[in-house]
């Protein structure tokens, strides 16, 4: 948050509302040294682009459609079983019996050959974190599987995001093929590769069993045109998907077969071509397989398709979960130099409303510069501002649960990349904005360590218990960012975070985390993630009224309206924030409209 010229503080929305699923990437495929926080992700350049929205999937989308060109246009032998399988199968479906798993258990398989391998790593960690919902995950390389390794967990999830063909061999070993053509535990297929797998258990086999022939399914229509599907429609709930021109690798396009010896197929969601206005499976099922027709974790938003595949793991690890949808909400960017009559009259409000909430704290207020204070710096701690403890117990005994943000939320004396003031800037992460007005995040902060992290949570937890005030239940990350190191920390600390995270490349591989390989990732349910850490949803982003750093403005039209496409998971949230120096009318419409939607608000606390 910042001033404006009449001396109140104006919010600045945390950097991540509109956060893209891919953040900076590196190599031949994406991006780099730098990401951006506006719009998302992607790939290719082996060369430093100043900011995430610079970065680009288009060289990733160009092989990927070239490949599929000439999957397209080579010869067809005849469709035969490949010989000795079924000894293979028949002894597979043994192993499989013989290792059914104890407790819902995920194994996630991903790609990591080839010049976009490193894509596999950075999906993965998504799908782990969601699957952390449901119980223990395991994640690893495809090329780790081994026959009758699907029988030790609940379900699967593959990821294929390396199209293998042509210069590049199958890195799917063949015993995944054979086991999932042969196990009923259920499999969720996202990507490429379906069609090798077709043609390794034999096309016959394949198609008896499940309905559709993957060999003769493309990611382009017979003209060559990927259309332009802008539409998922899912649970009765239209799902936004925009995919930057040049950037989309298309969605392949079950072929469904019909007649006697077929088994049905359900179209699970449906994809719509803006274009030509037709309409085509963006998922199917039948026997133990969901097939998704492409990686749903790039360019992704509040209301993205990503919400059908978010719902669709309860289909294989928790079908008989209840459909029920809570909300959640905290206030936000609360600090020593906050209006305590403003933090009570927010506090009166909710409780009248019966609505449990969050107040993200930040213990310590300082201005080293002197930006709102005539050029001589400001330093508050909370014990120094007891009215502002007063107003806070007022709301802790009013439904208020306390969460730390942060120790100053922002970092020395520089700007990072605004005004180097609490509230306005990054603390573990650094940060410019570059000459078209984005936020481009830089890499940690130079003294960033286990160490220096401890030393930030610590000092914070002593200024609450200087101010009189209980240690606080909750952590939120200064604008979602920190590092992987930082976020241990915090695990540590606190037994959850309640925010959206970045998820470096070398976490699932137990290396060191490369800081320019990230993903970043909300959430539509408490999931348990890749670092170790509950992480409790917000997946709504906050009420913002003018725009900021291209983006534009977020009223509560949009908040709710983001609500209403996450009704499309059966046990999911609508998890929004709120800054207490904006008026109360929007938060009051924002409340209300999702409640309308038929979400009962829960504390974090509870969760």
């Amino acid at each position: 948050m910042r001033r404006t010229s009449q001396g109140r503080r104006r919010g600045r929305r945390p950097l991540s509302v509109v956060f893209l699923l891919i953040a900076a990437l590196l190599g031949t495929a994406i991006a780099a040294s730098a990401a951006s926080a506006p719009p998302p992700p992607g790939a290719p350049s082996l060369a430093p682009l100043a900011s995430l929205n610079k970065a680009s999937l288009t060289g990733w989308a160009q092989t990927q459609l070239a490949k599929d060109r000439a999957r397209r246009a080579a010869p067809r032998g005849p469709l035969s079983p490949v010989t000795g399988l079924l000894g293979t199968v028949t002894s597979t479906v043994s192993n499989l019996l013989a290792q059914a798993p104890s407790s819902t258990s995920t194994l996630v398989l991903y790609d990591t050959t080839g010049p976009y391998g490193y894509l596999g790593e950075l999906y993965a960690m998504a799908a782990a974190n969601l699957s952390g919902h449901f119980g223990t995950v395991t994640a690893k390389p495809v090329q780790q599987y081994t026959s009758g390794m699907l029988g030790q967990y609940t379900a699967a999830v593959y990821l294929g995001s390396t199209y293998y063909g042509g210069d590049l061999p199958d890195a799917v070993p063949a015993a995944f093929y054979q086991d999932v053509q042969a196990s009923t535990k259920p499999v969720t297929w996202v990507g490429d590769n379906i069609w090798n797998m077709g043609n390794a258990v034999g096309v016959p086999q394949f198609t008896q069993k499940y309905g559709w022939d993957p060999t003769t399914s493309y990611f382009a229509d017979s003209t060559g045109s990927i259309g332009n599907v802008t539409q998922v429609t899912y649970g009765g709930q239209a799902l936004t998907r925009k995919i930057p021109a040049g950037q989309d690798g298309g969605i392949l396009r079950p072929n469904v077969l019909t007649g006697a010896g077929y088994p049905p197929v359900t179209t699970v969601a449906t994809a719509l071509d803006s274009a030509s206005g037709a309409t085509f499976p963006w998922a199917v099922r039948s026997a133990n397989l969901t097939y998704v027709g492409e990686i749903p974790f790039s360019y992704v938003s509040e209301s993205d398709r990503v919400i059908a595949f978010e719902d669709m793991l309860f289909d294989a690890l928790a079908p008989g979960t209840a459909t029920q949808h809570r909300a959640m909400m905290r206030l936000e960017d609360i600090s020593p130099d906050s209006d305590p009559t403003q933090l009570r009259s927010m506090a009166d409000y909710l409780y009248s409303q019966h609505i449990p909430y969050g107040i993200n704290v930040i213990p310590v207020y300082t201005d080293p510069n002197g930006v709102y204070n005539g050029g001589t710096p400001q330093t508050e701690t909370l014990a120094q501002k007891p009215q502002v403890v007063s107003a806070l117990k007022y709301m802790l005994s009013h439904g208020a649960v306390l969460q730390e943000h942060g120790y100053t939320h922002q970092y020395s004396n520089v700007d990072n990349p605004y005004t180097g003031v609490t509230g306005d800037d990054f603390e573990f992460y650094r940060a410019h904005i570059d000459s078209a007005n984005n936020v481009v995040y830089d890499g940690p902060v130079a003294e960033d360590s286990t160490a220096w992290a401890q030393s930030r949570v610590t000092a914070g937890l002593a200024a609450f218990a200087a101010a009189g005030l209980p240690r606080p239940q909750l952590w939120t990350t200064p604008h979602y960012a920190a590092s992987a190191a930082d976020y241990r920390v915090f695990g540590q600390n606190y037994s959850a975070r309640l925010e959206r995270s970045l998820y470096f490349a070398g976490t699932l591989s137990g290396g060191t985390a490369d800081p320019n390989r990230f993903i970043g990732q909300f959430f539509p349910y408490v999931v348990n993630d890749v670092y170790g850490t509950k992480v409790l949803p917000e997946n709504l982003g906050n009420y913002e009224p003018v725009a900021l750093n291209n983006h534009p403005p977020r009223l509560p039209a949009d908040l709710i309206a983001s609500a209403k496409a996450n009704l499309a998971v059966r046990d999911g949230f609508a998890s929004f924030f709120y800054h207490p120096y904006y008026p109360l009318q929007p938060l009051k419409d924002t409340i209300d409209g999702i409640k309308a939607l038929g979400y009962t608000f829960v504390s974090p606390a509870a969760l």
